[in-house]
């Protein structure tokens, strides 16, 4: 089977994952200037001196106000397992969605994928007696999966998680961020295509999944979780794709490192790949948020951070590009 990239990282993030793959040979896009009058990226702290507050109970509203949790993972033990040090006494990357939310969504934005999970991190910075959550706003979901600004579903997502934080965190308040958004330094999804077979197709996915899922681990990636979204379609008799796939990809040193200065970083990790096919179209669609999301949205400028991210941007290209041949 042949991998056909369609050339383009759609110009409109993650996380929140994690990487860019150029273009073949094509030269980029110029891309507008982001907004820079609101955030992307909101953090929500409460006093926690009591220590209450935990991953787990917030966990727990954020099921109750009926989301479904892909993981709430605890990243502080690997870092300091790995790096021998953490910033943090508490350190989660929480990953969830509304399943009824996505069914709507994806009959309207078919790239829903790249939110489904959406991502959070919850922490406290070592000895501080707070609790934060970082989450994406409504209007960088939809400025990343070019979505209209208003849309009312995005907005009343938001509204829900809003609510629930505040259900979970009843002291708390949103902080006001010390930088601006900047203009994105490239494209804001990677997407490709892969021609399918009609009467194929299911072997094909299986191909394709055991390759990309193969070369992960070799080059620093780990599979955070995964959502087979087209079992929700099919529980809900929604007949538009033979299949809709999500992994939740991480690598470790990036959100270790944009961490130090950006704890707020999980909001766009673990990044979301999805992988989908509509009923009655031949092509397997792929896609996820770029690293120029984190750039951009975080106003990330330091050469370690840049250099983290670009790294683990060619690794991906690495696995992609091998699967193209």
């Amino acid at each position: 089977m042949k991998l056909l990239i369609k050339g383009m990282l759609c110009a409109s993030m993650v996380v929140s994952s994690v990487w860019a793959v150029e273009a073949v040979k094509v030269a980029p896009k110029s891309v507008p200037m982001a907004q820079t009058n609101t955030a992307d990226v909101t953090i929500f702290t409460s006093n926690n001196a009591d220590g209450k507050i935990s991953p787990k109970t917030i966990e727990d509203a954020f099921k109750k106000a009926g989301f479904t949790i892909s993981a709430n993972r605890d990243m502080n033990g690997p870092f300091v397992k790995q790096f021998k040090s953490s910033s943090f006494d508490t350190y989660n990357l929480f990953t969830f969605y509304k399943k009824d939310t996505v069914l709507e969504l994806v009959k309207k934005y078919p790239n829903v994928g790249l939110f489904a999970p959406m991502s959070m991190s919850i922490y406290t910075k070592k000895g501080e007696k707070t609790i934060s959550v970082s989450s994406l706003n409504a209007e960088a979901m939809a400025k990343i999966m070019k979505a209209p600004s208003d849309d009312a579903t995005l907005q009343a997502l938001r509204t829900l998680v809003k609510t629930t934080l505040k259900e979970a965190m009843p002291q708390g308040n949103f902080e006001k961020l010390s930088y601006t958004i900047q203009k994105p330094k490239g494209d804001l999804i990677t997407k490709f295509s892969m021609e399918m077979d009609a009467d194929e197709w299911e072997d094909e996915l299986d191909e394709f999944k055991m390759g990309f899922e193969g070369e992960l681990a070799p080059n620093g990636f780990v599979i955070a979780g995964f959502n087979n979204l087209g079992d929700d379609f099919d529980d809900a008799n929604y007949e538009g794709y033979d299949f809709y796939e999500v992994y939740s990809i991480c690598k470790l040193p990036v959100i270790y490192t944009i961490a130090q200065s950006r704890p707020e970083a999980g909001a766009f990790a673990p990044c979301s790949l999805y992988l989908s096919k509509k009923k009655n179209v031949n092509m397997l669609e792929v896609a996820f948020p770029s690293v120029y999301n984190w750039m951009s949205s975080m106003a990330i400028d330091s050469d370690t951070d840049m250099k983290v991210l670009e790294d683990a941007q060619a690794g991906m290209q690495k696995i992609l590009t091998g699967l193209t041949e």
